[in-house]
């Protein structure tokens, strides 16, 4: 009888551990139901019918917004577009994250205010930064076109046969393309040298100073002992560098709108262009679906390698 009583006791506790833990997991769940879920869900069904902001009657056409989508020039250029500004963006992250990283992983003077400033951009709103730099930018006030004119490397505004006097940073094709990516590196640096960094700082230095006794240069201790330690780091770094300028339109909609003539149009921005301002709500949920293939190829193959690299 004392047997069967703890082991109800026993029972009734290992209930109740269950129930506290749902009870716990239960906030995240509905919120990833209610703020992914549905939303993915009704882009779905947007995507197969003719839904629009202007009417009330719906219509299932099929595959008709997709098929429609891949003989678009438009949105081929902004396939195009948002996979250069994200690679682009990912290399440069990655390239200035591990220099900077490297540098705060050392002893000196004021680190603690180095740190501070390059934490700055990833803290700011993104909006208001990405304002800042839209003036910095501009073809009239630019400080980049000033110091360049002081510089020699520009004419004064008038001179006829002279050089540009002005770059139009957000006026010309290449520039523009040029002034996102470099908007988009510097907003994702701070988190990549922050992953980075944490990786440094908990790496094994005796394997380090090893190497360096061994008479190891910079780059071989770079590339033969931190890299393939810190490969789990990196891909953390990657995929959320990633997935944060893949999908990112506040860039974009802010400094170009997709100009000049689309040549930095993104599959974000004319998603939200045709479906929300243009009043088609199918072909721009059609737009926003392609997203997702993307997304969750790269953060499955990036997670496979990582947790193969941890084993």
């Amino acid at each position: 009888m004392a047997s069967s009583t703890a082991r109800h006791a026993g029972l009734g506790q290992g209930g109740r551990d269950t129930l506290l833990a749902m009870g716990m997991v239960l906030p995240a769940i509905l919120y990833i139901v209610l703020l992914l879920g549905v939303p993915i869900v009704l882009a779905l069904y947007y995507s197969l019918s003719d839904i629009t902001t202007g009417g009330s009657a719906v219509h299932f056409v099929g595959l008709e917004n997709f098929t429609a989508l891949l003989q678009d020039p438009d949105f081929i250029g902004a396939v195009q577009n948002t996979l250069v500004i994200t690679i682009a963006t990912l290399i440069g992250t990655l390239v200035l994250a591990v220099v900077q990283a490297e540098l705060l992983a050392r002893d000196f003077r004021g680190k603690w205010l180095v740190r501070f400033l390059i934490l700055l951009p990833w803290t700011a709103p993104a909006s208001l930064s990405v304002i800042g730099w839209l003036w910095m930018l501009d073809s009239t006030f630019s400080p980049y076109d000033w110091l360049l004119r002081q510089l020699g490397l520009l004419g004064h505004p008038g001179d006829l046969f002279g050089p540009f006097s002005n770059m139009y940073w957000l006026g010309r094709a290449g520039l523009a393309t040029f002034s996102i990516i470099m908007v988009n590196v510097w907003r994702m640096l701070p988190l990549a040298t922050v992953i980075i960094l944490a990786g440094l700082n908990g790496m094994p230095r005796d394997i380090y100073e090893q190497a360096q006794i061994d008479g190891a240069g910079y780059f071989r201790r770079l590339f033969h002992v931190v890299f393939p330690i810190l490969y789990p780091v990196f891909g953390v770094s990657i995929l959320f560098t990633f997935v944060f300028t893949f999908t990112d339109i506040v860039t974009v909609y802010i400094l170009t709108r997709g100009g000049p003539a689309n040549s930095t149009q993104v599959l974000t921005t004319l998603a939200f262009f045709t479906g929300v301002q243009g009043g088609s709500l199918g072909q721009g949920a059609a737009i926003a679906l392609f997203l997702l293939p993307v997304l969750a190829a790269v953060s499955i193959v990036i997670l496979a390698f990582i947790r193969r690299r941890e084993i």
